[in-house]
């Protein structure tokens, strides 16, 4: 039977592994804390990814490697390259194919909406370090060392997920309380489903015809007073009141937690209009986006 390792234990990297162990594949989880869904097919190994050497013994025999680690948002230029770097050295010593999990950030700011032919331009440390270490992961597939390809998500949806919707606006809603936010209420923005990111990485695994090139994730486009407002239909919660954050308001949280601070990098996909086409993984593969209520189900059933 197939056998992956997959690096991470977030809600993408957890809801693939169920995909895959689900149709008899052998998954094998490596995160630091060892966590990850309980399924007879999925091992739960506790290690240092950055650990080259380490993970390519922990990665002998797989036919898959994905890469879905999530270093803590704010380290990212520094924390990025030497684990992606140990990853994709795991994948070329033990010849295994390597998926990488990616989002929107290394486009930097768009006009217009974000296609397969849209360039990696961007103008912040996160998002260029997200471009370069897709970058050198196709410069190694160009060179015949690795087969590599990438799934790249917009903000995360869904049971598991961990952004700002999830993160500032859910909680708020259930409770009646006004969720203070800092994203425009009324632009379209690119959202990914947990479940649909996770569908995505499982069908560009399978596929001969995924390798080489990148993939825009099945993309959900909602403002977010929509997305809200369809949430607290779900949760039988109250009309949602909303806020957006002030730039006074995003410096002064950003003086308590670095998190905070890092937001403004990405204004051009909070603050203005930022959608996606994903046709090409839809008519290549299949995969669809999910409607908003059906993930929303998904979130209230789940909690």
């Amino acid at each position: 039977m197939p056998s992956h390792v997959i690096i991470g234990r977030g809600g993408t990297a957890s809801a693939t592994a169920v995909r895959l162990a689900a149709s008899g594949d052998r998954v094998r989880m490596i995160s630091r804390s060892g966590a990850g869904p309980e399924h007879p097919d999925i091992e739960r190994i506790a290690a240092d990814a950055v650990d080259a050497t380490a993970l390519a013994d922990l990665a002998k025999g797989a036919d898959t490697v994905i890469n879905a680690a999530t270093p803590a948002y704010h380290t990212w230029p520094e924390a990025v390259p030497p684990l992606f770097g140990a990853i994709l050295s795991a994948a070329e010593q033990t010849g295994a194919n390597y998926v990488m999990l990616g989002n929107l950030y290394g486009y930097g700011p768009v006009d217009g909406v974000v296609t397969d032919d849209t360039p990696l331009a961007a103008t912040g440390h996160k998002g260029q370090v997200r471009a370069r270490m897709w970058l050198e992961a196709k410069a190694a597939h160009d060179a015949g060392r690795v087969r590599v390809t990438e799934v790249r998500a917009g903000q995360f949806l869904g049971a598991g997920a961990f952004s700002v919707f999830s993160l500032l606006v859910q909680p708020k809603v259930v409770a009646g309380q006004l969720a203070l936010v800092p994203q425009n209420l009324d632009l379209p923005h690119a959202y990914t489903a947990i479940g649909d990111a996770a569908d995505a990485l499982v069908a560009v695994t399978r596929s001969e015809n995924a390798w080489g090139r990148a993939w825009l994730a099945p993309t959900i486009t909602s403002t977010l007073r929509e997305a809200a407002e369809r949430f607290a239909a779900a949760a039988a919660a109250p009309s949602p009141r909303l806020a957006e954050m002030s730039d006074r308001e995003l410096t002064l949280l950003g003086l308590t937690d670095p998190f905070w601070g890092e937001l403004f990098e990405t204004y051009h996909m909070s603050h203005r209009k930022f959608t996606v086409d994903d046709a090409a993984i839809r008519e290549t593969f299949g995969v669809t986006a999910s409607d908003l209520d059906t993930v929303f189900a998904e979130v209230v059933s789940a909690s």
